[in-house]
């Protein structure tokens, strides 16, 4: 059976659950907010470029997109799936295997930990963050040619979805800068992480007296375990971030009357 894409919401986005479950988010912006901010993203130009797709009336189909007829089109819906499914797991597989300290030959390597006293906590935590962009490096190189390749199909399936296809590359040109920075600012986040799960760990022994053991940070219930957790769990939610605006193309794929 085919999995049935799950419906998303930016304001909500699992990523940002993740970060203010996490607490490493000064403030949550309404969606208000939000609306407002996105305006001031956009240069006039921008604008210009965005109303000009918008307005443009749907066409009549063209002879390839007649050519193809209603098999072809669910055809093409089904590979654009799959091929969805292909990329999350990849993605996915990858991230939970080299996230494991026993993963064994990855191709993105778990730091080894700085198991010492006193610990610096900036020197210890950069391998962390390489690691965070790394992974996001390679989410960046598989999801964006999976979008470009799904709005292609999209585009050849009808004027209306053709439409949606032009708006989505307008909006993809004009928000991608964007998105990447605010991305960026992910590790920044993970740090404060690092350093709130440190620091409680020296709070819960000197509340009972007792001595540090760094061979015990990495244990199950250590506080360097939970924090690769934590580093998991935020790994996973951006990527069902990134594929959202793919997954939204197939979504309307699926359901076009044309």
């Amino acid at each position: 059976m085919a999995r049935v894409l799950p419906r998303t919401n930016f304001h909500s986005s699992q990523l940002i659950r993740c970060l203010a479950d996490l607490d490493v988010l000064d403030n949550a912006e309404s969606g208000n907010a939000f609306a407002e901010k996105l305006g001031q993203w956009m240069h006039f130009t921008d604008a210009i470029a965005l109303s000009g797709v918008h307005g443009e009336s749907i066409a009549t189909p063209s002879k390839e997109q007649a050519k193809i007829g209603r098999d072809g089109k669910n055809s093409a819906c089904v590979a654009a799936g799959i091929e969805l499914e292909r990329v999350r797991a990849f993605l996915t597989n990858s991230i939970t295997k080299s996230c494991s300290p026993n993963a064994g030959n990855t191709l993105i390597k778990l730091p080894a930990p700085m198991l010492e006293l006193p610990l610096n906590i900036a020197t210890a935590y950069a391998p962390y963050g390489r690691f965070y962009e790394a992974h996001q490096r390679d989410m960046e190189s598989s999801i964006q040619p999976l979008r470009t390749t799904v709005r292609a199909a999209v585009a050849k399936a009808s004027p209306r979805l053709k439409k949606l296809a032009d708006l989505d590359a307008t909006l993809g040109k004009i928000l991608r800068d964007r998105e990447n920075k605010l991305l960026a600012k992910v590790p920044a986040l993970l740090k404060k992480r690092f350093e709130q799960l440190f620091k409680a760990h020296q709070q819960r022994l000197a509340d009972t007296r007792q001595a540090d053991d760094p061979s015990g940070w990495t244990q199950a219930g250590g506080w360097l375990a939970r924090f690769c957790k934590d580093m998991q769990t935020l790994l996973l939610a951006e990527v069902e971030l990134r594929l959202q605006p793919t997954m939204g193309l197939i979504e309307a794929f699926k359901q076009d009357p044309q």
